[in-house]
C-alpha cells in the first residue's frame, strides 16, 4: 500500500514541476533565437553599411543587407550614405530591421502576466557605421 501512495505522489509532483521545466526550456529555446536574430541584424547593418561606403546610392545597402537575410529591411529614415564626393571624418550608418516573431507560447504565457511586449512580435534593430572613403 505504501507503494501506491509513493506512485501518486511522484504523479502529482510532476505536475507541478512539468509546466514549468517546459516554459523554462521553451524559454530559452525562443531566447536563443532572439539572440541569434539581433546577432545576425547587427551583421546585416555593418555589411549594408560598407556597401554604402563604396556606393552613395541607397539600393546598394539594401541589397548587400538582403544577401544576408531578404527579410531584413534597411531604414532609409534613420540611415545616413556617403555623399559623392565624401569628406575627411564623414561615416555612412545603416539602420537595419527585422520583425521577430516567437514560435513557442512563451510569448503569450509572459503576456498573461503583464509582460505586454512578449505577446507580439519584437522589432529588432541593428546599426553599422563606417567612415566614408575619401
Amino acid at each position: 500500500m505504501n507503494e501506491r501512495a509513493d506512485r501518486g505522489a511522484a504523479a502529482v509532483e510532476m505536475a507541478f514541476v512539468l509546466p514549468l521545466l517546459l516554459l523554462l526550456v521553451l524559454g530559452i529555446i525562443d531566447f536563443g533565437r532572439m539572440l541569434n536574430a539581433q546577432i545576425s541584424v547587427t551583421e546585416a547593418a555593418r555589411e549594408g553599411a560598407r556597401a554604402a561606403t563604396i556606393s552613395s546610392v541607397a539600393g546598394a545597402a539594401q541589397t548587400r543587407v538582403n544577401k544576408v537575410n531578404t527579410e531584413y529591411t534597411v531604414d532609409t529614415g534613420a540611415s545616413t550614405f556617403c555623399p559623392a564626393s565624401p569628406t575627411a571624418g564623414s561615416d555612412a550608418t545603416v539602420v537595419v530591421t527585422y520583425t521577430f516573431e516567437w514560435i513557442t507560447p512563451v510569448g503569450g504565457i509572459a503576456s498573461m502576466f503583464g509582460g505586454a511586449s512578449f505577446g507580439d512580435d519584437i522589432t529588432i534593430t541593428g546599426k553599422g557605421v563606417m567612415p566614408c572613403r575619401a
